[in-house]
C-alpha cells in the first residue's frame, strides 16, 4: 500500500513538473516573438538623434527598454511610448505581433509609409496615436478588428482614400482624429453608431457631401470640427443635426403646380417687415456698435473656468520674481498652478496703466474666443476683477508652454548656461510650417480673417514637444469684410508690429492687411536660417535683412546661414574652383550617418532644401505687398521643401 502511495506522489510530481515545463516554454517564445518584434521595428528606423534605441539591445531585457512597458505577470509588452524624439523611419508590418500591446503611441515624430495592415492583429490596442508623422496611404479597413479600441488619433499626417465605413462598428471609442490629412469623400453614415464618440475632428481635409442624419443618434459628442475643408476649394459640406451648424444643403426647385398669387401674398408682406427689421436694426446696432465689442468678448468667456484674483495670486506664489517668464508692453506673463485645471498655466496679468493695455485684454478675448487650431496658443479662461490694493486688475490665463518662445531658442544668452540650446534644420523648418499653418488658418479658414500685427519670434512659443504656437494678438485686427478696407474692425493699439518686423507701408500710414503679416513671417523665416535678427548693427540705411539675403543667394550660401547649422570649420574659405558650397554641412540630426559624415548626396540634398527655405523668406518679404507669397501658398511650398527632405513626395 504504501509502495502505491508513493508511487502516486511521484507521479503527480512529473505531471507537475511537465505542465510548469510546457508553460515556461510557451512563455519563453513568446517572450522571443515580442522581442524580436520590437528588433525588427528597430530595424525600420533610419534616424535616432536621441539615440534612445541604444538601450534596445540583447544585454537588457526588452521590458526595459526604452519606450516599453510589460506586463507583470506575463513579461509581454503592453505599452509602446515613443512620443517626440524625431524618429524617422516606417512602421514595421511585425508590430502586429505585438499581441498584448494595448497602447501604440508614436506621435510628433517624422515616421513615413503606410499603416501596417498588421495592426489588425493588435487585438487588445486600445490607444493609436499616430499624430504629427508623415504617414501616406489609406486609413486600414484592419484596424476596425481592435475591438477595444477608444482612442484613434491620426491627425496631421498625408493620409489619403475615404473614412472606412468599418469604423463605425468600434463600440468602445470615445476619441476619433483625422483633421489635417488628405482624405475625401463623404462621412459614412456608420459613425452614427459610435454611441461612446465624444470628440470628432475631420478639420482641413476634402471631405464633401451631406453630415449624415445618423450622427444625430451621437447623444455623447462634445466636441465635432469640419472646419477647413475648404483648404481644396471644397465647400461641399451641409446638413446634419441642427446642433452642428452646417449650412443647408441645396433644395430641390418647388413643383410647378404650386400657386404664384400665393407665393407673392406670402412673400411680398415678408420682404416689406424684413427690410422695416433690418433699417430698425442697423440703427440700433449704430448706437451701441461702440460699447458692444467689448461686452461682447466677455460675454462668450463666461462659460470659461472662473479664476479669481486670489486664485491667481497664490497660483504665482504672490507673482513673484522667481515665476516671472516673461514681460511686454502690455503686460507681464507668470508661470502658475491652477488647481481648478491642475496643470500648470501661463498667466499674463495686464499693466493698465499703459495706454492701450484694455484694448489688448479686449482684442485678445475677441480673436482667442472663436479659433481653435494647433499651432494658435491656447486660452484657458480670464480674471476681470480688483486686487488687495483695490486696483483694477485683468488677466488672461493660456496653456504653459513649457520650451519658451523661439526668441530664446533662436538668441540665446551664453551666460546663462545655454550653450547646449540649438535647433538643428529639421526642427527650424518644422516650426516655420506651424507658424505657417497658423497664419492660413488664422487668415484663409476663419468665419472672420484676423490680421495678427505683431509677429516675431518672442510671440512664438514651443511646447514640451517643440510644438510651435502663436500667441499674443493683443494688436490684432478683425476684417469683417476684407475686401472692403471701410470695413474693417480694428482693435490694434499704437504702433502696428515691432520696428524690424512691420512692413514698410505700415510705416508710411498703410492699412493692416494680410500681406503685412506675410512679411512679417518672411523676416521671422530670414531670421530662423541666418541666425541675425532684423536689427542687426551691421543692417544700415542702405542693407536690410531681405536685401542681405537676396543679394547672396545662390552661390554665398555659407555666408549667410545660421553657424549653428553649419557644420565645424566650414567658414568660408578661398578655393581654386565653385566647390565651396558643396562642402556645406547642415547638422540635421533627423538624416542617417554613416560614421559621422554625410553623404555627398545628402549634403547636397540639405543644401537645396535650405536655399528654397530662403527663397521662400525672401518671397514673402518683398517690399511690395502684392509681390508677397499668401500663406496657403507657403503652407504648401513648406510641406514640399519637408517632403523632398525626408524623401517622400506628399503633393502629387
Amino acid at each position: 500500500m504504501k509502495i502505491f502511495e508513493i508511487f502516486l506522489v511521484y507521479l503527480q510530481l512529473v505531471i507537475f513538473l511537465s505542465s510548469n515545463l510546457q508553460f515556461m516554454h510557451v512563455h519563453s517564445l513568446a517572450n522571443e516573438t515580442d522581442q524580436l518584434a520590437l528588433l525588427k521595428f528597430k530595424a525600420r528606423i533610419s534616424s535616432d538623434p536621441y539615440q534612445i534605441f541604444n538601450s534596445w539591445n540583447h544585454s537588457l531585457p526588452f521590458c526595459q527598454w526604452y519606450g516599453i512597458t510589460c506586463s507583470r505577470r506575463h513579461q509581454r509588452v503592453t505599452s509602446m511610448v515613443l512620443k517626440g524624439q524625431n524618429l524617422t523611419g516606417s512602421i514595421s508590418p511585425y508590430i502586429g505581433n505585438l499581441s498584448f500591446l494595448r497602447v501604440l503611441n508614436l506621435r510628433n515624430n517624422i515616421f513615413n509609409g503606410q499603416i501596417p495592415q498588421e495592426v489588425g492583429n493588435l487585438f487588445r490596442l486600445q490607444a493609436f496615436n499616430l499624430q504629427n508623422n508623415a504617414i501616406q496611404g489609406e486609413i486600414p479597413v484592419n484596424l476596425t478588428r481592435c475591438s477595444h479600441l477608444w482612442l484613434i488619433n491620426l491627425q496631421n499626417n498625408y493620409l489619403t482614400g475615404k473614412i472606412p465605413a468599418e469604423l463605425g462598428s468600434l463600440e468602445m471609442l470615445e476619441v476619433l482624429l483625422m483633421c489635417i490629412n488628405n482624405v475625401n469623400g463623404k462621412f459614412p453614415a456608420s459613425l452614427g453608431n459610435l454611441s461612446s464618440l465624444a470628440i470628432l475632428s475631420a478639420a482641413w481635409m476634402e471631405l464633401e457631401g451631406n453630415i449624415p442624419h445618423e450622427f444625430g443618434q451621437l447623444t455623447g459628442l462634445e466636441f465635432f470640427a469640419v472646419m477647413g475643408n475648404k483648404l481644396s476649394g471644397n465647400n461641399k459640406l451641409c446638413g446634419g443635426v441642427p446642433k452642428l451648424h452646417q449650412p443647408k444643403c441645396p433644395t430641390k426647385a418647388m413643383k410647378k403646380g404650386k400657386s404664384i398669387a400665393i407665393k407673392l401674398a406670402i412673400i411680398i408682406p415678408c420682404v416689406i417687415f424684413c427690410v422695416l427689421l433690418m433699417l430698425a436694426s442697423m440703427l440700433a446696432y449704430r448706437r451701441k456698435v461702440s460699447k458692444k465689442s467689448s461686452s461682447d468678448a466677455l460675454k462668450e468667456l463666461d462659460r470659461l473656468v472662473k479664476v479669481s484674483y486670489k486664485d491667481l495670486y497664490d497660483a504665482t506664489s504672490g507673482f513673484s520674481a522667481d515665476n516671472l517668464i516673461g514681460s511686454g508692453n502690455f503686460g507681464s506673463v507668470y508661470k502658475g498652478f491652477l488647481n481648478q485645471m491642475e496643470r500648470p498655466v501661463a498667466i499674463k496679468v495686464l499693466k493698465l496703466g499703459t495706454k492701450g493695455a484694455s484694448k489688448s485684454f479686449v482684442a485678445e478675448c475677441k480673436v482667442l474666443r472663436t479659433v481653435r487650431h494647433r499651432n494658435l496658443v491656447k486660452l484657458f479662461t480670464y480674471c476681470s476683477s480688483i486686487d488687495y490694493k483695490q486696483n483694477d486688475f485683468k488677466a488672461l490665463v493660456y496653456e504653459f508652454m513649457g520650451n519658451g518662445s523661439l526668441e530664446k531658442w533662436l538668441h540665446h544668452d551664453i551666460h546663462n548656461n545655454n550653450q547646449s540650446r540649438h535647433l538643428n534644420f529639421f526642427q527650424r523648418l518644422t516650426i516655420a510650417i506651424d507658424v505657417a499653418s497658423a497664419l492660413h488658418y488664422v487668415h484663409d479658414l476663419c468665419e472672420i480673417p484676423i490680421i495678427h500685427c505683431d509677429l516675431k519670434p518672442s510671440n512664438v512659443l514651443l511646447d514640451d514637444e517643440m510644438v510651435a504656437h502663436l500667441s499674443d494678438f493683443g494688436l490684432a485686427k478683425l476684417f469683417l469684410n476684407t475686401n472692403d478696407a471701410s470695413q474693417t474692425q480694428t482693435s490694434s493699439i499704437g504702433i502696428r508690429g515691432t520696428i524690424g518686423y512691420a512692413p514698410p507701408e505700415y510705416a508710411m500710414g498703410g492699412t493692416v492687411s494680410k500681406e503685412g503679416d506675410v512679411y512679417s513671417y518672411g523676416i521671422l523665416v530670414l531670421e530662423m536660417f541666418s541666425g541675425k535678427r532684423p536689427t542687426d548693427k551691421i543692417f544700415g540705411d542702405l542693407l536690410n535683412l531681405h536685401n542681405f539675403v537676396k543679394d547672396a543667394l545662390p552661390k554665398r550660401l555659407s555666408q549667410i546661414t545660421c553657424p549653428t547649422l553649419l557644420s565645424r570649420g566650414m567658414e568660408e574659405t578661398p578655393t581654386r574652383n565653385a566647390e565651396t558650397e558643396e562642402q556645406i554641412e547642415i547638422y540635421a540630426e533627423t538624416e542617417p550617418r554613416n560614421n559621422g559624415n554625410l553623404s555627398q548626396t545628402s549634403i547636397s540634398k540639405e543644401k537645396d532644401c535650405l536655399l528654397s527655405v530662403f527663397k521662400v523668406g525672401v518671397a514673402c518679404s518683398a517690399e511690395s505687398p502684392k509681390d508677397r507669397m499668401s500663406m496657403r501658398d507657403v503652407v504648401k511650398e513648406l510641406h514640399l521643401i519637408r517632403s523632398i527632405f525626408l524623401g517622400v513626395r506628399i503633393y502629387e
